[in-house]
């Protein structure tokens, strides 16, 4: 019996994931959709691009909140099973990434792949939910990141990144609670993450990335390209 409950609280945390707030809080906002968008993605970055910071904002919260939900709600259920725990949010991340209520078909109505975004936040959300205080030091790390770097595909890989050295950190110091399937959960979310984002990691290298224009970086970018251009400008 315990196994089967365990086993509906993993796919409660898929379908939780599964909820596309992007989409959603894209299309109350501006009637677009969020899939027609620069790269198809329904995480907050994409929704950034479609409706403005503020929904992207949103999108980001409601996001991490999937993840969070399904590690609290398994944790009420079945507070022995940790196992249950990490793998729930795992699920979400799973689900965000592949929603059950996206699919796309092909030109002859042929199921070709389940939609989503790259995980970020959603996996942010697990941390938060295996140990609160991690949402005190992924979210500003990650924000740095973000507002530096200037890149959203190393922002969501970072979040994993931070995850594994915060519960690496507690398990190495011993701190009460602390075990070592959180760190697990850290290399597994990175892994999804990362497949999720092979399209990103490949323009990384070929340095075609996109870069935010709020970050430090896009900024720096952006006026070199305005000097480059002035000064293509006066040689003409």
């Amino acid at each position: 019996m315990q196994l089967l409950i365990d086993f509906g609280l993993v796919l409660l945390g898929y379908l939780l994931g599964s909820i596309p707030s992007g989409l959603i809080i894209v299309k109350l906002k501006t009637g677009k959709d969020i899939r027609q968008v620069e790269s198809g993605r329904t995480g907050g970055t994409n929704a950034m691009r479609a409706a403005g910071f503020g929904a992207g904002l949103l999108t980001a919260f409601s996001d991490i909140l999937k993840g969070a939900l399904a590690v609290w709600i398994a944790q009420s259920i079945s507070p022995a099973s940790h196992w249950v725990h990490v793998l729930a949010p795992i699920a979400a991340i799973l689900g965000h990434n592949y929603s059950l209520y996206l699919p796309d078909f092909d030109e002859k109505g042929h199921f070709k792949r389940l939609r989503g975004g790259a995980g970020g936040a959603p996996a942010l959300g697990g941390a938060i939910g295996l140990w609160a205080p991690s949402f005190l030091i992924i979210l500003p790390l990650g924000a740095l990141v973000f507002f530096t770097i200037g890149y959203a595909s190393i922002t969501t890989l970072s979040v994993a990144f931070f995850a594994i050295i915060v519960f690496g950190a507690r398990l190495i110091f011993g701190a009460p609670g602390a075990n070592w399937t959180d760190v697990l959960y850290g290399v597994i979310a990175g892994a999804l993450l990362t497949w999720a984002l092979r399209p990103n990691i490949k323009k990384l290298f070929n340095g075609t990335e996109r870069v935010v224009s709020l970050s430090l970086h896009g900024r720096i970018k952006a006026q070199k390209e305005k000097r480059d251009a002035e000064e293509a400008f006066k040689e003409v």
